[in-house]
């Protein structure tokens, strides 16, 4: 198993790089397996969609597709990837970020009943409450 930073998969992804991208997608694709997987964290998923939306302008149905697709990539493990799915699904519905989805999940997962804010889109996914200020 071999960790993947966001550089790699974002030059994987988008190709904008020609040297890079040809390099990433080498690697990605040649020297990883479903046996020999490249780990995707929470922070990597979370760093490539602000990437893909603040540097890329890729709409958030884009940004979904390619989440659901590294999900389904046997050479890729995504950090608990039930969870990303969660999040994912949550993001598909709402308004939120996504890393406010991930986040909210994340703390659903480790038995808080939810996740006090002040982020009015945030308070708004069920794994959230929006608190007063």
């Amino acid at each position: 198993m071999t960790g993947i930073d966001i550089n790699v998969l974002v030059r994987y992804i988008v190709q904008d790089d020609q040297s890079q991208a040809k390099s990433a997608t080498n690697y990605i694709e040649k020297k990883l397996s479903k046996d020999n997987f490249g780990f995707i964290n929470y922070i990597v998923i979370c760093e490539l969609v602000w990437v893909l939306e603040k540097c890329y302008n890729t709409s958030k149905q884009k940004i979904i597709q390619i989440i659901e697709q590294i999900l389904h990539t046997a050479q890729l493990k995504v950090h608990n990837s039930q969870i990303v799915w969660l999040s994912l699904n949550d993001f598909r519905k709402g308004s939120a970020d996504f890393s406010d989805c991930l986040i909210g999940r994340i703390n659903l997962s480790k038995e808080c009943a939810s996740t006090i804010t002040f982020d009015k889109k945030a308070g708004k996914c069920k794994s959230f409450r929006l608190l007063k200020g």
